[in-house]
């Protein structure tokens, strides 16, 4: 690897490290939160479901970031969205740090919201700048250096589970999550004063409209539909008496976004490929980054909260390995993008699989090894596919791409990963000992789309029995789960249930996507193969 000799500019070393640090900072700050949810549900005494929905604000707010990031980056200019995202780097800290036990829950919740959606809208913005730079920079060999623009969310959640893991018992949560600044001021120093480059499109002078003709009404549709899910969701404390907009308010921006997409684009349907692309993207999100969210969580709750962030470090270091080496599995062992994202899908599927029932720390080792080998090339490669074969779209594409993994993660994976726990958990606990669950679930019931709602293990309760066990396992952990009471144990044991349930019910959507990539695999095996369009030629 020769990246002066790669680039195209004389500081495309220094742009891609700049970014990469960038998106570490992200890595670090979603690393450390993983670590400290147990904290918030003990302090605040939050559900599964809100949880859910506090860590899903940074995806929704990635997805305004990015994609109005991706519409103004070659206007004015990448180093002011790269200043703007430092400051909302630095706000989501102060706003989050202002929660307090004296404190209503409601306030704390919308704190902790808002905190991590400006997180969130950082992250948004900087990989607005990020993607499309090192995309323009590297024109042949995008998988490559995508790739190892993206090793460094992997880097950065090995960085913030470490803190977790070895910082935990000496730092409160919130001066775990401060370390995050770091890596902010880092690469605020290293974008400092640097030229960067515009993307092919703008350099050719294309018009918005020309750049977004391949997105057109049918690609638009997805992300039109999530953000009419975001405003109008049940899971957005934009709004008092249930946190929900008003149908006109929710379906009013959505369909004003379609039809502005309509006119400027002189209505072009769009490019079917990219329409289908988006809509693997969307479930990329829920399943890759939805389940880092909670699988730090969840395998901390099925073998011991510390075994749970030495896992979820060593998944992490896989991925920053691997990332690495997409240059070589795509030249030397002859797979295409597409063939490597069909492979990595059916290896996430099993290793979900595997890990709904692991039993010990070496069993779990294997079961996420395969997991974290099956996520690793997924957010990246689509990004790379999208830039070889939609350079007139420039960075919209890519940076809508981006959007709408976020925000199915923030709306769809995060929340729907949560209900799913408190659903499978609660419907253990009833089945088990109804008396136990009638005095111990939640006041209010858990929501998610279109299901039932659910009444939840109450989170101060299952926490309660969670950190006692703690205690007890410190003591002699063979005899720790006897030291429960029968109520205790029930809360313990039910939730381990709906855990196991909750990543059979995740290895769904990495088998779906299977069945997508193994037909575009076969498309273009009928058009001579996968190889990447020049900006004169036709595209799909």
């Amino acid at each position: 690897m020769n990246i002066k000799q790669d680039g195209i500019a004389p500081n495309s070393s220094r742009l891609l490290w700049a970014g990469f640090m960038a998106i570490l900072a992200a890595g670090v700050g979603f690393g450390v939160r993983g670590g400290i949810i147990p904290s918030w549900k003990s302090e605040f005494g939050f559900n599964d479901t809100e949880i859910g929905t506090i860590t899903g604000a940074m995806f929704s707010s990635f997805c305004f970031g990015i994609i109005i990031g991706g519409l103004v980056c070659d206007r004015i200019g990448y180093r002011k969205l790269v200043v703007s995202a430092f400051l909302f780097h630095v706000l989501s800290a102060l706003v989050t740090f202002g929660t307090s036990a004296d404190y209503e829950s409601t306030t704390n919740y919308q704190l902790l919201y808002w905190g991590t959606f400006l997180f969130g809208l950082a992250n948004g913005t900087l990989e607005a700048v990020a993607n499309p730079l090192v995309s323009t920079l590297f024109p042949n060999n995008r998988t490559h250096y995508l790739n190892i623009l993206h090793a460094s969310w992997p880097g950065g959640l090995v960085i913030g589970g470490a803190i977790g893991w070895t910082l935990s018992e000496s730092l409160s949560w919130q001066s775990q999550l401060g370390l995050f600044l770091i890596p902010t001021l880092a690469y605020g120093l290293m974008f400092f004063g640097q030229e960067m480059p515009k993307s092919e499109a703008s350099q050719r002078g294309l018009s918005l409209g020309e750049m977004f003709k391949d997105v057109g009404i049918s690609c638009s549709l997805i992300i039109c539909g999530l953000l009419a899910l975001f405003f109008g969701g049940m899971t957005t404390p934009l709004f008092e008496e249930g946190s929900s907009a008003p149908d006109i308010i929710s379906y009013g921006i959505s369909g004003a976004c379609l039809i502005a997409v309509a006119v400027i684009t002189n209505f072009s349907v769009g490019a079917w490929l990219l329409f289908v692309l988006f809509l693997i993207h969307a479930m990329v999100g829920a399943v890759e980054l939805g389940t880092d969210g909670w699988i730090q969580n969840i395998t901390g709750n099925i073998l011991t909260p510390e075994e749970g962030k030495i896992l979820f470090v060593f998944t992490s270091a896989i991925m920053l390995s691997l990332r690495f080496c997409a240059d070589f599995i795509e030249k030397r062992i002859g797979l295409s993008p597409v063939g490597i994202l069909l492979v990595c899908s059916l290896l996430a599927c099993l290793g979900l699989n595997l890990s709904s029932g692991i039993e010990t720390f070496a069993g779990a080792m294997l079961a996420l090894g395969v997991y974290a080998v099956g996520k690793t090339f997924f957010w990246p490669t689509m990004l790379a596919i999208t830039g070889d074969r939609f350079p007139k779209t420039g960075a919209i594409a890519m940076s809508i791409m981006g959007g709408i993994g976020m925000m199915s993660a923030g709306l769809l994976g995060g929340p729907g990963l949560g209900y799913a726990k408190d659903r499978y958990s609660s419907e253990a606990l009833n089945t088990a000992n109804v008396a136990v669950y009638e005095t111990s679930k939640s006041e209010k019931p858990s929501q998610f789309l279109f299901f039932d709602d659910v009444y939840a293990i109450d989170g101060k309760k299952l926490g309660a029995a969670q950190a006692k066990l703690g205690e007890l396992r410190k003591k002699d952990p063979a005899t720790a789960l006897g030291g429960l009471d029968d109520s205790e144990r029930a809360l313990h044991t039910a939730s381990i249930q709906g855990d196991r349930e909750t990543l059979v019910t995740d290895s769904l959507i990495p088998a779906t996507m299977a069945v997508f990539y193994l037909l575009l695999l076969l498309y273009f095996k009928t058009i001579g193969g996968y190889k990447p369009v020049q900006i004169d030629s036709s595209e799909d």
